[in-house]
């Protein structure tokens, strides 16, 4: 098999003695044994995406190792020490159950920590939020967290935040990443200063959960509270660190733990992915709360930003909740507290994304509150909160069944968005009512809005081109009609450009730069494309709506609305 120069000479800077020997073998052995995987570890550079770092565990410039991580840090540190010049620099760094993450953690520990950076390293694995909370609690220049996420297990992953908690933005992040390319993994200072090193773990933590409970508490009564029969599992994952203890501390008495799935373990033996997009995650929790007859399943993803929810449906059923589903209901409970609470003034504001359900816009309109409306990724809700302090921000999310209850934590936060839905399922019971009915009121006073996402995984060098012309072909040649329905409105967002193509007519789009293509179709149809900013998948989000003038015609729209993606999905051969 050829490999291209390129490739060779930065295999071959692998093979000098600024990389350890163990790494060279690893190499030698690529080489004779494994080509392709050789190419596919060098053939380009880790990048930041939209969460961040992450890649699959290995030797070589595409993968996460020590060696990419401690370039990452030393040009992470070289430019707070240019930014904060003259200040005493801090960060936080926290770690996920996956293999390596405590080592890798470590490893970035020694490298800020032989810069003269101070570090507060959490002596165990935590939730990501709960790293997020540190970075202000603590006065932190930045955070750090090591975690994949959902990912499968094979993968690794750096997180970056700022000052502010939020995830890295613009201009930081392309400073950052110009830092980082002007360093040789020969530049990097390995050599630990532990005199800068801190643990952190039980402080942090019980600041954590109060700040939690007081955040994500609406007066719920000590016997609705009791009356909730919750099931909670956290996919061999870090939530089992949090939020157990914010649940106890709130007052809720029947938490039944999946115990099968309560030890962390990076392999995740009992679920094909740690996702709780994905319906068969929670199948363990769904067969538990069956047994004992609970109200409620919530579960997380390994590093705690993402929830899953089921609830009862009409007839008594588990049934899963989608992301947008979930951002609804609390985005419309938090809003109606505010209201009672007589908080709503106008300066107040909710978040949203631009591949999420519209029914965010309605709500926002209905409460007289602002929705600001971003790219994929809470880095950009959390950006908001910091662009505009003349707002208050009460919530917002995004489709990817991720949710931020106020701004004491500056990304997706399943712990606190556990305790919310926990909240609305207590208070919703109390009065003779069900999480699933409240979903439905919602859709009879706002529209049906009914979500569909498909995302398609194309791997490796291959992969990443079949994507790349997947998105060149939907610009180049707009689809002008799908499933009988005119194509009004294309927003490219790459270009900054959008088309009424009604009347001709371009605007500008204010929204950063990203490659993310929207069509609107004459019926209130929404069709996004974006490929994925940190998997090898091109996603495709399906939004429908129709009227729902009773909760009795729920299940007869429903069925509307699912043929409406069913001939959206043929016609576009995302089958």
């Amino acid at each position: 098999m050829h490999i291209e120069k390129h490739i060779l000479d930065k295999v071959n800077e692998w093979l000098t003695p600024t990389f350890d020997e163990t790494t060279q073998e690893v190499i030698k052995e690529m080489m004779t044994s494994s080509p392709k995987t050789l190419e596919d570890s060098f053939y380009k550079n880790l990048e930041f995406g939209t969460g961040g770092m992450r890649g699959v565990m290995g030797v070589g410039t595409n993968r996460i190792n020590k060696y990419t991580l401690g370039k990452n840090t030393q040009g992470l540190s070289n430019y707070m020490k240019k930014v904060f010049a003259g200040e005493e620099l801090k960060v936080a760094i926290a770690y996920d159950c996956r293999h390596n993450s405590d080592t890798l953690a470590k490893v970035v520990a020694d490298v800020f920590s032989a810069n003269g950076i101070k570090v507060f390293l959490f002596s165990e694995m935590r939730p990501t939020p709960e790293l997020s909370f540190t970075v202000r609690h603590l006065n932190c220049h930045a955070g750090i967290v090591l975690t994949a996420s959902h990912n499968p297990p094979e993968y690794n992953g750096y997180k970056v935040y700022w000052q502010d908690g939020g995830q890295l933005v613009p201009p930081q992040d392309g400073e950052i990443i110009k830092e980082i390319e002007s360093l040789q993994y020969s530049d990097i200072n390995f050599e630990a200063n532990e005199a800068f090193i801190q643990y952190i773990d039980k402080e942090l933590d019980e600041a954590f959960w109060k700040s939690t409970v007081e955040n994500a508490s609406f007066n719920t009564s000590q016997i609705a509270k009791d009356n909730l029969k919750i099931v909670y599992t956290s996919l061999h994952g870090t939530s089992i660190k949090a939020i157990p203890n914010v649940l106890e501390l709130a007052g809720y008495t029947d938490v039944n733990i999946v115990k099968e799935q309560a030890e962390p373990n990076g392999n995740f033996p009992t679920v094909k992915s740690p996702n709780p997009e994905e319906p068969e995650a929670l199948t363990m929790a769904i067969d538990l709360a069956n047994k004992i007859d609970a109200d409620i399943v919530v579960g997380t993803d390994p590093d705690s930003d993402r929830l899953g929810v089921a609830v009862r449906d009409l007839d008594g059923n588990m049934k899963l909740l989608n992301g947008n589903q979930t951002m609804v209901i609390m985005t419309a409970f938090l809003l109606e507290q505010w209201k009672r609470a007589d908080k709503l003034t106008g300066k107040e504001f909710i978040g949203s994304t631009i591949v999420s359900t519209p029914m965010m816009l309605d709500l926002a309109e209905a409460y007289g509150v602002e929705c600001k409306v971003g790219l994929t990724g809470f880095k950009w809700i959390a950006k908001f909160i910091k662009d505009f302090p003349e707002l208050q921000f009460i919530g917002g999310g995004e489709e990817s069944f991720g949710y931020m209850v106020g701004d004491n934590v500056r990304d997706k936060d399943a712990v606190a968005a556990i305790l919310l839905v926990c909240e609305i399922a207590a208070q919703a019971k109390a009065s003779g009512g069900t999480l699933f009915k409240e979903l439905i009121n919602l859709s009879v006073d706002f529209n049906f809005y009914k979500e569909h996402l498909i995302s398609i995984t194309k791997k490796g060098i291959e992969g990443a081109n079949e994507i790349k012309q997947m998105m060149i072909d939907l610009r180049e040649n707009p689809l002008k009609e799908i499933a009988n329905q005119r194509v009004v409105c294309i927003e490219d967002y790459q270009t900054s450009k959008g088309k009424d193509l009604m009347n001709g007519d371009e605007f500008e789009i204010t929204i950063p730069k990203s490659n993310v293509l929207i069509y609107y179709l004459e019926d209130g149809t929404k069709i996004c494309a974006r490929p994925s900013g940190t998997e090898p998948k091109i996603k495709f989000y399906i939004s429908v709506n129709q009227p729902l003038t009773s909760a009795e015609d729920y299940s007869k729209v429903e069925q509307e609305l699912d043929s409406k993606i069913k001939d959206i999905v043929s016609e576009m051969n995302l089958n």
